[in-house]
């Protein structure tokens, strides 16, 4: 990616160090499930690879290589248009397990660096740094250790906040790294398409390109009132982004708000008593995974998923239902209700009642 301010030829040095304010480092692996099974089997390091389920049970591809990006595959891509663009496709199913163990040795190196940590999910994660630390030298030895002790790779973004370090992780992958100062951050976002933005996603994007908004440097003409009133509170967020603000601080613990599970189908369910008899298979697998939790099953509020044929979904929540097989049934009916197409994903799960109360309104 090519950057919006002048940066060192190497993809692994950054002459930005920087020396004032908040130092937040967004660290992100390298392709995290793939580059694990590469370390483990060597001799695939240079064919394209990828992790995922098989074209023939509406598998998807979780992620791939970059010498299977090169052909055009991508994560969350059906497998099946994966072995279309690529026919030498290997694919492998996936060992969470093992993925697993190597997170939690990566999140143990960044211990290392700061008490300050924020795991996003098991291939990435915020650091924020003392004021003495060196953001640019912090972000090399990382991703040292990282290659040397875990065989992987990691990309690394240094920024005053996190939003901007999640992006400059992205800008000089793979095993790269890109500062940017306090003193760069209007001269770098200026430019910055807004696209960029966590939450600005392709639809969202059209809307803005409609007003003739493309870049924040754009949407810096519009003031405050303006874009709540065009776009919400969705607004407010543009308006901040486009300015490099972001006040957010770092969650140091996950917390875990839902237990749920789903299951895609080989063939589309056509009616709706075909999707209330798999309710029982899916309740039976709920409760395995909610007893390895410390959440009692009466005591989470429920929901429902449906993706239809056309890859469209639905969500349904009601925090008076029971997480009973009939509450889950009763929450079904009602979202299947809301289109009339085929099936090819049913999911169900329970959620705190807390959380479920402040976000019904989402469903």
């Amino acid at each position: 990616m090519n950057s919006c301010v002048d940066d060192a030829t190497s993809n692994d040095a950054d002459s930005d160090v920087m020396a004032q304010g908040r130092k937040v480092l967004h660290i992100d692996c390298d392709c995290f499930f793939a580059a694990v099974e590469m370390r483990e089997q060597p001799h695939l390091k240079d064919k394209p690879i990828a992790i995922g389920g098989e074209s023939d049970r509406r598998g998807v591809i979780a992620t791939c290589n970059y010498p299977a990006r090169q052909y055009g595959v991508r994560s969350a891509m059906a497998t099946a248009n994966a072995r279309r663009l690529c026919p030498d496709l290997i694919l492998l199913k996936g060992r969470m397990a093992l993925y697993s163990q190597v997170s939690a040795q990566l999140m143990e190196i960044l211990r290392d660096f700061s008490p300050l940590i924020e795991q996003v999910s098991v291939d990435e994660a915020y650091l924020e740094l003392q004021p003495e630390q060196q953001a640019s030298e912090v972000a090399r030895e990382i991703r040292e250790r990282v290659r040397n002790e875990l065989g992987i790779t990691v990309s690394v973004g240094g920024a005053p906040n996190k939003f901007l370090a999640k992006v400059a992780s992205d800008w000089n992958k793979p095993d790269g790294q890109k500062m940017i100062p306090p003193e760069r951050v209007d001269e770098f976002v200026r430019v910055l398409p807004v696209g960029k933005i966590s939450g600005v996603g392709p639809a969202f994007q059209g809307r803005l390109k409609a007003v003739g908004i493309e870049t924040c440097g754009d949407a810096r003409g519009w003031d405050l009132k303006e874009l709540v009133r065009r776009f919400g509170r969705s607004g407010v967020l543009i308006y901040q982004r486009c300015r490099g603000q972001d006040n957010r601080v770092l969650s140091m613990e996950r917390i875990r708000k839902s237990v749920s599970v789903e299951r895609t189908y080989a063939k589309d369910l056509q009616r709706q008593d075909e999707c209330l008899a798999e309710i029982p298979a899916l309740y039976e697998r709920w409760q395995e995974r909610i007893a390895r939790t410390p959440w009692q099953a009466e005591a989470l509020a429920p929901f429902v998923k449906v993706k239809f044929d056309d890859f469209t979904q639905t969500t349904l929540a009601d925090v008076t239902e029971l997480a009973t097989p009939e509450g889950f049934g009763r929450l079904l009916m009602q979202a299947l209700q809301r289109e009339d197409k085929p099936v090819r994903l049913l999911g169900i799960g329970g959620r705190f009642p807390q959380v479920s109360e402040q976000q019904l309104s989402l469903f």
